[in-house]
């Protein structure tokens, strides 16, 4: 019997194997060559993994990572956010759309070339031009529009303002536009919150959607076995959490809070016990989740309980599968209730002593602005996600 030899590998293959999965995703939809729209969207404000010129794992930001990985080879990537502005990475190209802005205001009767606009529809209707001028040399171009959800705000379709208006039209148009799409063009859109977005871009069949996600146990390790390169021992002298167990209990952080918290060792000597540890997570949770989160700290048991006999030894026998790692025999949740005043809030807070997992309380995440509700919400189902293995309360379900 022949045994097939194994397929070679893939251009894909051999330019993102040090690519981080969402990355992967990233190219393979670009090589589709259908697609000229993304959006980045998750942990978009944290470091990504990459490789300096000799090989070694580096960690830089998301914008550099687009740069010197993704857009490498363009010639042509350039950055704009309604603060900054318009961008370009390298004064070559920034020449160059000088010179095509000065047209521009010929033609137009404009004064762009000595103050550049920053408002989004002047900016994208003078951006639309130079790209077509570009594309028609045969030019590859990229561009990233940061802080994406204050170009298309999510909003109902009365509430638009005439610039949201504008600027929606402007990149529907370029999505499915046939010279943007016959070229090597790429519109990426970043933004922390999916939701926050328009959802008009977000549904589109012209528009691809790539998550960023929080770091897992097995990436956390790699990142501080990377940082302490060659400091294991200055590390070990003022920590009693090994790197190691520093990996597995920082679920929900991302590498720029392990950095900190290595940083502070190393650099001010700080001394990192697990108290320390526990601490410096519930501060770095809740101030991500912006304090709609809090953590259920107690040492109370279901001893403390009086009466309800029946509830406690449902609860202690889920306590007992959870310290025996074994979620899968529970269901995904209780409801618990009852007239005021009988425990409720009470009794979970004892269960939250007996789990072995940490416990959030789920605390008010609602907004009166349209759209901020629902970001609120997809931040935090985000954290959950990444801190697994954790127990939720959700107080006063009734008000939510």
């Amino acid at each position: 019997m022949t045994v097939p030899s194994p397929a070679a590998p893939t251009l894909l293959d051999q330019y993102t194997t040090h690519y981080p999965d969402w990355a992967k995703e990233f190219a393979r939809k670009y090589l589709t060559k259908t697609l000229t729209q993304f959006i980045l969207y998750g942990n978009v404000r944290d470091l990504v993994p990459s490789r300096d010129e000799d090989g070694r794992t580096i960690y830089v930001s998301l914008r550099d990572f687009l740069t010197d990985e993704l857009f490498a080879s363009r010639d042509i990537v350039l950055f704009y956010d309604r603060s900054s502005g318009i961008h370009f990475i390298d004064k070559e190209s920034q020449r160059d759309f000088n010179r095509a802005l000065s047209g521009y205001d010929t033609i137009f009767g404009t004064d762009y070339a000595k103050k550049l606009p920053k408002d989004p529809v002047r900016v994208l209707s003078v951006l639309q031009n130079y790209f077509r001028l570009r594309l028609g040399d045969g030019k590859r171009i990229a561009c990233i529009i940061d802080y994406a959800e204050t170009v298309i705000p999510m909003a109902e379709a009365s509430m638009y303002s005439s610039e949201d208006r504008n600027a929606l039209v402007f990149l529907q148009r370029w999505s499915h536009d046939p010279v943007f799409l016959s070229s090597d063009f790429t519109i990426a859109l970043i933004s922390q919150n999916l939701t926050e977005l328009n959802q008009q871009i977000v549904q589109s069949p012209y528009t691809a959607e790539v998550s960023i996600p929080i770091p897992d146990e097995k990436a956390r390790l790699a990142f501080v076995e990377a940082y302490l390169g060659g400091q294991e021992d200055a590390y070990d002298r003022h920590s009693e959490v090994s790197p190691r167990a520093l990996a597995s209990n920082t679920a929900g952080l991302g590498y720029i809070q392990l950095r900190t918290i290595l940083a502070d060792v190393l650099e001010n000597r700080t001394e990192l016990t697990f108290d320390t540890l526990s601490d410096l997570i519930k501060d770095f949770i809740e101030a991500e989740a912006y304090g709609m989160l809090e953590f259920v700290e107690t040492d109370w048991t279901l001893d403390m309980v009086a009466g309800h006999s029946h509830a406690k030894a449902h609860l202690r026998q889920a306590a007992t599968a959870l310290r025996n790692g074994r979620p899968d025999v529970l269901p995904m949740g209780y409801l618990v209730s009852g007239p005021v005043g009988t425990g409720k809030t009470f009794s979970i807070t004892c269960f939250a002593g007996e789990i072995g997992i940490p416990m959030v309380k789920l605390k008010n995440f609602r907004s009166q602005w349209q759209g901020v509700t629902e970001g609120n919400l997809e931040k935090i189902l985000n954290l959950l996600e990444a801190m697994t293995p954790v127990a939720v309360m959700i107080d006063e379900a009734d008000a939510m």
